[in-house]
């Protein structure tokens, strides 16, 4: 199966204007990071794999290293869904949304200068035949990047219990802090291609309302797929948790506003 399931369904029609409204923006300084680790001096084109609703495409167009530097995206999305939110809110004649998966981009041959996958590497089925797809649509001196905006529960322990609540139903999902996307980086195509990769992570805060972290937990796919009266018991639960939460560092007491903690992970692996 080329898109898992879950992904498939919780992530379908129906499920993304929550999912584009509730996720976190990519940071400035990730985003300058990125930039810096592309070494083409001429205008860059970008393939971007699982691209979701656009939340990533939006940031880069936005950012001042990248606003002039892009010569074109071709944005890869397997959910219609999606496509279809993305296509929305999106509108920049560099940029360009199909169907498409990790292990069959549709991209051609050397085309690309970066390779970027945000919020969906731990989605990949099978990270031998995506790594000779990224191999095969980068140029010689391209790059892959893979970045996640990831709730920090090491920094709160309210962040914590949250996880730890949305966590019980996560069905043997493949995510993230399980770090089955790691063996990427053993198969034969990775060892074959590129380079070891290099790892940086940015602690971060966020301005937050309860609802916010309502709307993110229920943005989850596999807490979209579930019945209605069990997404009105995690809402119940999430708004307690929050409200209650231990260690909740105020911006706004007065409006509800508070930090909630996250990090930015970012890997790059460049071809040999």
């Amino acid at each position: 199966m080329s898109v898992h399931a879950i992904a498939q369904t919780g992530f379908g029609h129906g499920t993304n204007d929550l999912y584009d409204r509730a996720r976190p923006s990519y940071q400035p300084l990730a985003l300058s990071y990125i930039r810096s680790a592309v070494k083409s001096t001429t205008p860059i084109n970008v393939v971007e794999i699982g691209a979701g609703t656009g939340i990533f495409t939006r940031a880069l167009l936005a950012h001042p290293e990248w606003a002039s530097s892009i010569n074109q995206i071709k944005a890869v999305e397997p959910s219609a869904g999606m496509r279809e939110v993305f296509s929305k809110t999106v509108r920049d004649e560099r940029v360009a949304i199909d169907n498409g998966t990790f292990e069959n981009s549709g991209v051609e041959d050397g085309w690309a200068d970066l390779v970027v996958i945000a919020q969906a590497f731990h989605w990949c089925p099978d990270y031998d035949r995506a790594f000779a797809e990224f191999a095969r649509i980068l140029n010689p001196e391209g790059v892959v990047v893979l970045i996640w905006n990831l709730e920090d529960r090491d920094r709160a322990r309210w962040v914590a219990e949250l996880r730890n609540r949305i966590e019980r139903h996560e069905n043997n999902t493949p995510q993230f802090r399980l770090n089955l996307w790691r063996q990427a980086f053993e198969t034969q195509s990775y060892k074959q291609t590129f380079q070891s990769p290099v790892e940086k992570v940015w602690p971060y805060d966020l301005p937050a309302t309860v609802d916010i972290a309502v709307d993110r937990a229920l943005s989850k796919s596999y807490i979209a797929i579930l019945p209605e009266v069990e997404k009105a018991q995690i809402r119940k639960d999430v708004r307690n948790i929050v409200e209650e939460g231990e260690g909740k560092v105020w911006i706004d007491e007065d409006k509800g506003v508070f930090e909630y903690p996250y990090q930015v992970f970012v890997v790059v692996a460049r071809k040999v």
